[in-house]
Formats: structure tokens, sequence, C-alpha cells
């Protein structure tokens, strides 16, 4: 029987398409829609080639997202229909959700001709257990037929506990040539842009430590103004439950506008007449604002925009990845701590409850009953203190807040089908916020609960992207072929079969219809016969006696 998950996980968020994929280069293949086989060799085409037929061969892909939010990120198995598959496949999260997700794609192999170039632009994209529902609420335009111009639309984010998003607007424009095919320039084109941002104003796969033994954890906890699925009382929504519109109270938000686009164009290739297939995500954000509202809150201001482009020219050789890395510096009240980058990906925050006696130690007298973050206790006057030697044994850290910045993900291949080439892809993140359990907390709880406390019990990734490209050896041939006079049709056989000048008689039922009729013909004639013959008169029948053979006695 499959696991039922807790309540708190029954979130009303409205989901619009597939959440952004994780490892947009694992695939080998590309998959398209198969094309159905003719049940007889001699029977007519299923479709028909244009005429003239494009000659461009191009498979590319751009996915860009705003935000990703997963609770109990690999916690969950994920099912298989073949037995003892799911054991081998990486576990899901229990609850995953997209937001601000724009994806471009483009497919010169797909045998659905809409299929071909693919523009969609998402408020949201949920995924519970590994199942991604599939609900309206998305901007898509496909090609063919082409589009000139794009589609543009505002988004109404749905009402729900764990985020608050402001005003969303999406763009989705897809081209694609009957005849150049792919060679439009722009082939898919999709964007999306919000005005603000803020979530997780509650973690809710923290345990619960009511049945704890440790009586001095227990005061910590006792003392503190909010349960610890709060942090302690630094998290608080608004009357609807969700997170407050200026970002306070959340343990993340994002004040200014965001954006994200997804592009999957031809480019030139230098010194040849041929094209490659070139993959583009980007995100445009200014400030982050982690646990705003208090003194022991931060803001990580991004000093370098993240940008993916992924380049296939058919060849190995010249093919390309090209990422800007972001550049992340943390500050608090207008100083900085430290900076992630490529050098310096991930920064530990530890998350401690104060025990009893922390007030009692010098300089801590004013301390208040919150969490301290980062080994930064928050006094009465609004000030903060950096811990000492002697007032970190009054703090007890049971969690961990871990920013980094994900690397870069690149995989390649070589590939015979659909068409030889080679094709490249890529995935990254801006930043990635965990509130990760520690062992401290582990050693807390009973034997049974602590072997099942996950490694992380959320996290959240801001500008998500994945990009892929793949091109024919050589590059994109551009231009088109009319297909041969004396070409045999698809199908099977060198000249297709014609309508025969006379069906077959197989059944009665060819020779019901002039039954009928002569039958009817026959009724009527009969009709006429009778009704102008003229009538005999008939004789009355003799009214005297017959005499008697026998004589009768007087």
């Amino acid at each position: 029987m499959r696991r039922r998950l807790p309540r708190t996980l029954a979130l009303p968020v409205t989901a619009a398409v597939l959440v952004l994929s994780a490892a947009p280069a694992a695939g080998q293949t590309i998959p398209t829609t198969p094309i159905p086989e003719p049940a007889d060799p001699g029977q007519a085409p299923i479709t028909s080639q244009p005429s003239p037929a494009p000659n461009g061969k191009a498979v590319g892909e751009a996915g860009t997202a705003l935000g990703m939010l997963r609770l109990l990120p690999e916690a969950v198995p994920t099912d298989a229909i073949l037995p003892g598959l799911g054991e081998e496949l990486p576990k899901q999260s229990a609850l995953e959700g997209g937001f601000g997700i724009s994806s471009a794609q483009a497919n010169s192999e797909s045998y659905l001709t809409y299929e071909r170039s693919i523009a969609q632009a998402s408020p949201f994209g949920l995924s519970v257990a590994g199942n991604a529902p599939q609900t309206p609420g998305s901007l898509v335009q496909t090609a063919l037929p082409d589009n000139p111009e794009p589609v543009t639309t505002g988004f109404n984010a749905p009402d729900n506990p764990l985020l608050n998003v402001g005003v969303l607007n999406g763009s989705a424009h897809a081209r694609w040539s009957p005849t150049e095919g792919p060679c439009v320039g722009t082939i898919s084109d999709a964007s999306t842009s919000v005005a603000s941002l803020s979530l997780l104003n509650v973690v809710p796969t923290m345990p619960d430590l009511s049945a704890i033994s440790d009586s001095r954890i227990k005061d910590g906890l006792a003392s503190l103004p909010g349960p610890l699925a709060n942090l302690g009382g630094l998290l608080s929504g608004s009357s609807e439950g969700k997170p407050n519109a200026d970002g306070t109270g959340a343990v993340l938000s994002m004040p200014n506008t965001l954006s994200t686009r997804s592009v999957v164009e031809l480019v030139d290739i230098p010194d040849s007449d041929r094209k490659a297939v070139q993959s583009t995500s980007t995100m445009q954000a200014a400030d982050i604002n982690v646990l705003k509202g208090t003194p022991l809150g931060l803001t990580i201001k991004v000093a370098s925009q993240p940008a993916l482009k992924v380049t296939s020219t058919g060849d190995e050789a010249t093919s390309k990845v090209e990422y800007t890395a972001p550049v992340l510096s943390v500050e608090r009240n207008g100083q900085q701590l430290f900076e992630l980058d490529a050098a310096n990906p991930t920064k530990d925050i530890p998350i401690g409850i104060p025990l009893p006696g922390l007030t009692d130690v010098p300089g801590f007298q004013e301390a208040k009953d919150l969490p301290v973050i980062g080994g930064v206790a928050e006094l009465t006057d609004g000030l903060v203190k950096p811990l000492t030697d002697a007032a970190n044994g009054f703090v007890a850290d049971l969690g961990v807040l871990r920013l980094s910045i994900a690397g870069l993900d690149e995989q390649g291949s070589q590939l015979q089908d659909p068409f030889p080439g080679f094709q490249l892809g890529a995935s990254a993140r801006l930043l990635d916020l965990q509130i990760l359990p520690t062992k401290a907390l582990q050693d807390l709880l009973p034997a049974d609960v602590a072997g099942k406390l996950p490694s992380s019990l959320a996290q959240v990734s801001l500008g998500e992207q994945v990009a892929r490209a793949y091109a024919p050896e050589g590059g994109v041939e551009c231009g088109s072929t009319a297909p041969p006079s004396q070409a045999p049709p698809p199908g099977g056989g060198e000249q297709q079969p014609g309508a025969p000048e006379k069906l077959a008689q197989t059944s009665a039922a060819y020779s019901s219809v002039p039954l009928f009729w002569t039958g009817t013909a026959m009724l009527l004639l009969g009709a006429v016969l009778v009704a102008g013959l003229p009538h005999r008169r008939r004789l009355a029948p003799e009214t005297t006696p017959k005499p008697s053979p026998r004589p009768r006695d007087e």
C-alpha cells in the first residue's frame, strides 16, 4: 500500500504545466510522437510531405524557472511498472512546485506538425510524489502554422499557504516555416516576469519534538514565542495564512521585478553556409531577502546575472556550453558577511535555540527568546550580538540554513537516431536555500522517528535553468527540396492501386434495393388490375324445395 502523505502537504496550489526537468541532457534519444505503421504495405500514405519539403533538421529546448519549492526532497520512492526498477531510480520530492516557468522547444522530427515549435509561459507547475497533474492556466503557442506575432497575457496566481506572488506576465512565440522548416531565425521564445515574490512562511515538514526527554531542550522550546515549524516565531503569515506581500515573515522574498526567458534559435557557423542550434536560458534578479523584517535577516545581492547558452554545430569539437556563473554578495544591515561564487559555492548558517542560562552569560542579559541564526543573538533593543565561547554552551543548533549556488552540470553524446549528429545539454541554478536537520536534532528523536528523518526538510531553488541543443553533422541545412516526380509515393509499392471500376457483390445487401422496388411495382400493378376489371353479378340461390325421394305417409 502506498504511504500516505501528511495532511500539511495537501496544498491548494493550482498547477500549470509540467514542472521544469532537472536533467535535460541525460536522455540519449529524442522523444517524438510515434508514427503509425500502415496495416497494408500497399495502402495510401497516412500523411503527405509538403512540396517542396524543408531540408533543415534541428532539435533544441530551453527552460527557466524563477523558483522551485521542494518539501522533503529525495524522500519518496519512484513508482515504476517494472518490478524492482523503482529502487534503481532517484527518489522524488514529497511535493515539488515551480513558478514563473518559461519553456521553448523545437523538434524537426516531430510527426505532428504543431509539435515542431512550442513556446510556453506558465505561472505554476506542481508535482506530488513524482506525479504531475495537467492543469490549465498556461500560455502556449505552437507551430505549424507559423505565427508572425507572439501571444501575451497576465496570470492570476492562485492563493496558497506557502507562496505570495505578485502580478505575473507571460509571452510565448513559436515559429516554423512549411518550406524552410527551422530556418526562421528565432524558432521558439518564451518569457515570464513577476513584480514580487515571498515564500515559505512555515516549514510543514519539521518533525514533532513533543516526545523528547531532554529537559533543557524542552524548556528552550517552550520559551520560544512560536513552534519550531515557523522557526520559533521568526516566521509569520498574513491573516489568510500565506506569506505577507512585503516579504516579512517569510524565509525568502524578492521585492523587485524578476524575469525569465528561454529561446531556441539557429545561429551562423563561421566559414559555413549551414546553421547551428542554440538554446539559451536567462534570468534577471536584483535583491533576495532571507528572514526579512528581523534583525537577523540577510540580503543577497545578485552582482552577476546567470546565463546559460548551449550551441550544437553537429560536431563535438565545435559544440560548446557557455555559462555566466552568478556572483552573490550576502549582507546584513549593509555590511558584507560573505560572498557566494564558483570558488565558494556553499555557506551553512546554523539555526539554534537559546537554552536556560543564556541570559546569565555576561553581555547576553538582554537576549530575546528567539532562535539564534548564524551564531548571532537578537537583543531587546533590536541590535544583534555574536555568540561568545561562553554563550555557545547555552545554544542548541537543531537546524542549518544552507545557501549555495549550483554548479554547472554538462553532458553530451553522439547520436545516430533520428539523424546523425551531436547532442549537448546543461543545467544550473542561481541559488539553493535548504533547511537541513542536524545530528543534535536526530539524537533528540526516538529511534524509529530519527531513522526516517530526511536529509533535507525543505529546499527553495531560484533561477533553475536547463538547455539542450542537437544538430545534424555539419550543421543545419536551410532550403527545401522538391520530391522527384517519378519517386514512388510513401506507403509501399511502386504504384498506388486505383479504385476498382466495379465493386464485388459480397452480400445480399446489394440486391435488397432492387427487390424492394420490384415488389412495390407488382403490388401497385395488382391494385390497378383489381380496380379496373368489371364486377360479375352473382345469381340468387333457389328458394323452391326439391321433391323428397320418398313419398310421405298420410
